[in-house]
């Protein structure tokens, strides 16, 4: 059998790749942080059986088109709006992602920025930076408590079970909306099901964890944000077109929420000058959630097993069409 011909959009370690050459001939883009462009992602699929991608990748139906002996796009992450899906299928191209390997480590980083937004910590870290620190006050750089208090988890999957775990240690109340109630969860973590509405009236804390779909398009909206108390914490690390960042930006300046923590935006990357970026009590990363080094070699390999599975095995092992 001629060794399948494997395109892979982003630089990374030839070392993952080595326990697979003797199967595939892979070819990359020899840029780590610049995304392919899209002529040449275009020329170099039409020469490929397999595509491995990142989600800045725009996969649609004029690449299917245009490259019919495609046969698979691994996809390096778990979220995957950014293939079209249902073009994917009509080409009879398996589309597969990479669940689970990233789940706890997803939710250390959305627990670590929640807490790094309430107790203002980015704030505290620049005050020394710039030589702010004269003496000690009594409220000096005060933020909000995180134990005991309420968190709102909107969208209940394994990384939201995952957080809530974290948050159980800290003595919260666990408040979670789901399209579907979870029943082990609330048995084994005390989270009680909340109607998106009274979650955002009730929760301290309203973290973001839904996947993008036509139905959580900027459903964190003006009206959202106004149910919200006053003092609550917004923190987002699903994808950022599921906050209308207008309303974000206009609840934060007048004080209708008190801050929030952002790993994900509109449009990325975003610059420094962007608006939210401006506001101290925003913390801002760079679409950050799943980035240990060693979450990050387990998804490259399971995009590598799917590969393998497909053109050698039993199929992808993690397929979503």
């Amino acid at each position: 059998m001629k060794k399948p011909h494997i395109y892979i959009t982003r630089k990374i370690p030839t070392a993952i790749l080595e326990p697979f050459m003797d199967r595939f001939h892979f070819k990359m883009w020899d840029q780590e942080l610049t995304p392919v462009p899209s002529d040449v992602l275009e020329a170099e699929t039409k020469q490929a059986d397999g595509l491995l991608c990142l989600i800045t990748d725009q996969i649609r139906e004029e690449l299917f088109v245009e490259a019919p002996q495609l046969q698979i796009v691994a996809n390096l992450a778990v979220g995957y709006d950014h293939i079209d899906i249902q073009a994917a299928t009509e080409h009879q191209v398996v589309v597969t992602n990479t669940p689970d390997v990233l789940t706890e480590t997803t939710a250390d980083l959305t627990f670590a920025l929640l807490m790094a937004t309430a107790r203002r910590l980015v704030e505290a870290n620049n005050f020394i930076r710039q030589d702010k620190w004269g003496d000690w006050a009594p409220f000096l750089l005060t933020g909000s408590d995180i134990h005991h208090q309420t968190i709102g988890i909107v969208g209940m999957g394994e990384i939201g079970q995952a957080v809530a775990r974290r948050a159980k240690g800290f003595g919260m109340s666990i408040l979670y909306h789901n399209r579907s109630r979870k029943e082990q969860a609330e048995q084994e973590l005390g989270a009680q099901y909340r109607e998106f509405n009274d979650l955002l009236e009730q929760a301290d804390f309203v973290i973001s964890l839904v996947p993008l779909t036509k139905e959580t398009t900027h459903l964190f909206n003006e009206a959202a944000f106004k149910k919200m108390k006053s003092s609550a914490i917004f923190i987002n690390v699903s994808r950022g077109q599921t906050v209308d960042e207008d309303a974000l930006y206009e609840a934060l300046r007048a004080k209708e929420i008190k801050a929030a923590g952002l790993d994900v935006f509109k449009e990325e990357p975003i610059r420094a000058n962007h608006r939210l970026v401006q506001l101290e009590q925003v913390v801002c990363l760079p679409h950050i959630g799943s980035a240990s080094e060693q979450t990050r070699v387990n998804m490259l390999r399971l995009c590598l097993e799917n590969l393998a599975g497909f053109f050698y095995g039993d199929g992808a092992k993690t397929p979503v069409n």
